[in-house]
């Protein structure tokens, strides 16, 4: 299996190589060159992406982020920092802290991944505010979404149960990034890697959302369908999800459908044709920003997220 994973590595880094340094010397075809730049910028602004899940899911499993060499630039230029992240105490419920584990081992490969092959073209990670208190993203994410009150604070690794919501945060909206990047890479080397990142982040969210509703906590399912309701409202996505002609309510909680027996679980978020939607990098922003205007910095990212793409415009 390592072995797999290393040669296939291997094969994007050349490829990754060949489009992101110099690549108009590469292409004597003026377009192929420029496709090759939006690929690698496309790219990049999911490395920013699996930088923010990667610290979160390392800090509640380790009480440590991402190692240095990991976080700076292809360059070899320093990364940013990050803000808060704490150790989950797991032993209250230790299937969760497997998955916590897993999780954390998986977006660690992604950003390893990512970085090696986009090579010095990587961007580094930028600075990161995953903090549980008052202060933090986390918090203000909560408080925008009527989790807690305007006063109080949300703090993910207090409890196992907190850190699967401040997972259910990321991880759907991880899913309809990459969805939503899909059209915008030309090469099918980028495209293939893009999309084995998807079909993990959807693991990912099937594990937290799953999880969450096992537990058969009528409060969980609740905060999950605020989240929801706050990202919808955020990303713009009643608007743009007409216009797509799947519904004002393309985002949705864990709540579930029917009564008695007729109960049905809603663990995958779905439209009537059984697909997944997608958001636009800009959607995506609007969200980890915490803001539904225009801005290219705040929330999860204070300073904005490295690379050509960093406007929710």
């Amino acid at each position: 299996r390592a072995r797999r994973r290393q040669d296939r590595r291997a094969f994007f880094t050349a490829a990754l190589g060949a489009a992101a340094v110099g690549s108009a010397f590469v292409y004597a075809d003026a377009a192929k060159a420029q496709s090759a730049n939006v690929d690698v910028d496309v790219l990049n602004f999911a490395l920013n992406l699996e930088y923010l899940e990667a610290q979160f899911y390392l800090y509640a499993v380790n009480g440590a982020g991402l190692p240095a060499n990991m976080t700076a630039s292809g360059s070899g230029t320093a990364g940013g920092t990050v803000v808060g992240g704490q150790l989950v105490d797991f032993s209250s419920d230790p299937l969760v802290g497997a998955y916590a584990k897993e999780i954390a081992a998986d977006e660690m490969a992604h950003v390893a991944f990512l970085r090696g092959a986009l090579k010095t073209a990587a961007v580094g990670m930028p600075n990161i505010n995953i903090s549980g208190d008052a202060n933090g993203a986390f918090t203000a994410a909560a408080r925008a979404a009527g989790v807690v009150g305007a006063s109080e604070t949300f703090n993910p690794y207090s409890s196992p149960n907190n850190f699967l919501l401040g997972a259910f945060i990321f991880e759907d909206v991880g899913v309809t990034a990459y969805k939503g990047a899909a059209p915008l890479v030309t090469d099918k080397t980028f495209l293939e890697a893009a999309a084995g990142i998807l079909a993990v982040e959807a693991y990912h969210a099937a594990i937290v959302r799953t999880t969450l509703y096992a537990k058969g906590i009528q409060a969980l399912v609740d905060a999950t369908e605020k989240i929801s309701a706050a990202r919808d409202s955020l990303d713009g996505a009643p608007a743009e999800d007409k216009i797509r002609g799947i519904g004002p309510d393309a985002d949705q909680g864990i709540g579930p459908s029917g009564t008695g027996d007729a109960i049905m679980s809603n663990i995958v978020p779905l439209n009537s044709n059984g697909l997944a939607f997608s958001r636009t990098t800009g959607q995506v922003l609007n969200i980890v920003y915490l803001t539904p205007g225009a801005a290219t910095m705040g929330g999860f990212f204070p300073n904005g997220v490295n690379g050509s793409i960093k406007s929710t415009t």
